[in-house]
């Protein structure tokens, strides 16, 4: 009997305790977490940022249509939470924090008017556009309830670390483009999407980038296939079914080994477009015949190759480079500045 009276009192603690525990840890901003001292964010996860003190700028979150206000360094969170590996080292992290802020206000200040603005908001999170960007909740749901807490506060360290501080060429703010994986050589900006050059984005070599997944890819298409993708982009293509390959010649490499222009029986193509038109991740590849009719497309890299290469930047912190060095080899000759947070917006 006393076994059984013990059994159902341990049952009654357990349903009690239980949902609590389940309550401190759901990670909501509303309640107190229970996390240690040492890395527990305040409120706001603002950490050294002061509202007083703080830039602010609109954000127009495309998925919801709607303009947000948000304090500068809080919106550098999301976007390193949307746009690099969390499991990067953190001065990986670090550079991509301040090459997020540089280009936010350089949206901010119109400094990129060429490549579109927006009416009512600073910068947008769609990353066809500007950058992308996720919400402090949307990020921990997606690490999951065991390590969202650890990514989230890694992140903050990184942007607070680097409060501030953004890229500039001749005191003025660049132009930090960037790409997932270069293929081990990084591009000029020139040689991708043409107009003048830009010195500061010039092509570098970019190790260790073997190493990572998004390095190589492969496609196989048929011929049919191919020349009906590419006739319906471009109509003037004269070129008979089953001799597609024999009428493919690549007329040119980058510096960055990337192709530059194609022919395609009659048609001379860009190789940017070449990539659109298949989607491929990249324009350094190599096209290959196989059997029964198919052609393989093997891709290096991963994105246009312009600027600093995430998966680059996380080699050289592995091997002991600090996020300035990082920045400092993918965009020449640039000086890394400290804003004046004490003047409002």
């Amino acid at each position: 009997m006393k076994k059984v009276i013990s059994y159902i009192l341990l049952m009654a603690i357990i349903v009690v305790l239980v949902p609590y525990s389940i309550i401190q840890m759901n990670g909501k901003d509303e309640g107190p977490v229970q996390v240690p001292d040492k890395v527990k964010p305040n409120k706001q996860d603002t950490s050294t940022v002061k509202p007083d003190t703080a830039i602010t700028i609109n954000v127009y979150i495309h998925t919801q249509k709607k303009t947000v206000k948000m304090y500068l360094e809080d919106y550098i969170k999301g976007v390193i939470a949307a746009e690099m590996p969390v499991e990067f080292n953190m001065e990986a992290l670090k550079a991509q924090a301040v090459a997020a802020r540089t280009y936010a206000l350089g949206r901010a200040t119109r400094l990129y008017r060429s490549y579109g603005v927006h009416d009512d908001a600073d910068v947008c999170t769609d990353h066809t556009h500007c950058q992308a960007w996720i919400s402090k909740e949307q990020a921990m749901k997606n690490w999951g309830l065991m390590s969202s807490f650890k990514y989230w506060n890694k992140i903050t360290k990184a942007v607070n670390d680097t409060q501030g501080q953004v890229i500039e060429y001749n005191k003025v703010l660049i132009n930090p483009l960037f790409h997932s994986n270069s293929g081990g050589h990084t591009e000029n900006v020139e040689d991708v999407w043409g107009g003048k050059s830009e010195p500061y984005l010039k092509g570098v070599k970019s190790m260790g980038e073997d190493t990572f997944r998004e390095y190589e890819s492969t496609v196989e298409l048929s011929e049919d296939e191919m020349l009906k993708t590419l006739k319906k982009n471009n109509p003037k293509i004269k070129i008979n079914s089953g001799s597609l390959f024999e009428n493919m010649k690549i007329n040119g490499y980058s510096s960055g080994n990337r192709v530059l222009s194609m022919n395609i029986g009659n048609v001379k193509i860009k190789g940017i477009d070449f990539r659109k038109y298949f989607n491929l991740k990249s324009t350094n590849l190599k096209l290959k015949k196989l059997a029964g009719g198919k052609i393989s497309i093997t891709t290096y890299g991963y994105g246009h190759g312009v600027g600093m290469s995430q998966c680059g930047a996380n080699y050289m912190a592995q091997k002991g480079s600090n996020y300035k060095e990082i920045l400092k080899h993918y965009y020449q000759g640039v000086e890394i500045t400290k804003l004046d947070l004490s003047k409002k917006n």
